[in-house]
C-alpha cells in the first residue's frame, strides 16, 4: 500500500532531490510558499519550501527499492525508525494540498486570511473605523491596507491584530 514518507536533503538541496526522485519513478511533493526577499534595497517574492530540508516520497514500502531514495543525490537520509520508513499520517499530505492557492503555493502568516482586494476595517490606532482594501502582508504581524484618503488611495501598513473583515 502506498504512503507518504519523509526524506531530509542536503541544505538547499531541495529541488535537486525532487528531480533525482521523480527521475527515478517516485512520486514525491515539495510544499512550497512565497517568501519576501529583500536584497540590494529591492524587495521581490521567491518561491521556498514549506518545510526547508524536507520532502514528501509516495511509494509502498513493500514493492519499491526505497532504500535508494537515501543514496539520491540531494537526499540526506530517509527519515525511519527502526529500519522502516516512518509514514506521515494520513491526511496530512492532502490538507497541505487543500491549501495551496491557484498556483501551487501554500499560503502562510497571520495576513494570509485575507486576500487581495477584500474590504477590511481598522479596528483601532489613528485610522479606527476607516474601511479599505487588503493588499498584502507586510511580515509576521503587519499587513498594508489601501485607504482612500483626502480623495487619494494611500497605501498604509498596520499592526495585523487591528484589521477584522469589513461588514
Amino acid at each position: 500500500m502506498k504512503q507518504w514518507y519523509v526524506a531530509r536533503t542536503h541544505p538547499q538541496g531541495e529541488a535537486k532531490a525532487m528531480s533525482n526522485l521523480l527521475r527515478q519513478g517516485f512520486l514525491a511533493y515539495l510544499p512550497r510558499y512565497l517568501k519576501r526577499r529583500r536584497h540590494a534595497r529591492r524587495v521581490d517574492m521567491v518561491a521556498a519550501p514549506l518545510f526547508p530540508r524536507y520532502l514528501f516520497i509516495n511509494f509502498d514500502v513493500t514493492a519499491a527499492r526505497w532504500r535508494a531514495i537515501s543514496s539520491t543525490i540531494g537526499i540526506d537520509r530517509l527519515i525511519c525508525a527502526e529500519d522502516r520508513p516512518m509514514p506521515v499520517p494520513d491526511g496530512v499530505i492532502e490538507d497541505i494540498k487543500a491549501r495551496e492557492n491557484e498556483e501551487g503555493y501554500v499560503p502562510v502568516g497571520r495576513g494570509a486570511g485575507f486576500s487581495r482586494g477584500e474590504p477590511v476595517q481598522i479596528l483601532s490606532g489613528a485610522l479606527s473605523d476607516h474601511v479599505g482594501l487588503f493588499d498584502c502582508p507586510s511580515d509576521e504581524q503587519r499587513v498594508f491596507v489601501l485607504l482612500n484618503l483626502l480623495g487619494r488611495q494611500v497605501r498604509v501598513r498596520v499592526p495585523l491584530d487591528t484589521v477584522a473583515a469589513a461588514v
